[in-house]
């Protein structure tokens, strides 16, 4: 028991990672809606049992609520896509989140170059 145990986290981990690089796939590819633009899809959660996936995104370009509405729409289509390239018994159900990490990242890069540039003023 303890060795299943043992595999059962890595292996959510490798079904993550794959819907993550087939979810960007779909998106470029197949998902024709205009609202949800220049999408990269930054981490997915998978629940134990495989029946919810957190798909956290960020957008370039367009409103990140738009996007939104167009993945959470498309949501059951991008499903139906994954079951047919995924070879698991259970596909889970998408929720989309948006993700602000890139951009609090780059307001912080900024902040720390503003203070870099006054503190080079001062000296």
């Amino acid at each position: 028991m303890a060795n299943k145990k043992s595999t059962t986290p890595n292996r959510g981990f490798r079904v993550a990672d794959q819907i993550q690089r087939d979810l960007a796939e779909l998106i470029a590819r197949e998902l024709k809606d205009p609202r949800v633009g220049m999408v990269t899809i930054q981490a997915v959660e998978v629940t134990p049992d495989y029946s919810h996936a957190k798909v956290f995104f960020s957008v370039l370009g367009s409103d990140p609520q738009v996007a939104l509405e167009g993945l959470s729409q498309a949501a059951g289509f991008l499903r139906n896509l994954l079951f047919k390239k995924l070879h698991i018994h259970t596909v889970p159900t998408l929720h989309f989140v948006y993700d602000q990490t890139p951009e609090r990242a780059a307001d912080m890069n900024s902040l720390i170059a503003k203070a870099v540039s006054v503190r080079a003023l001062d000296d």
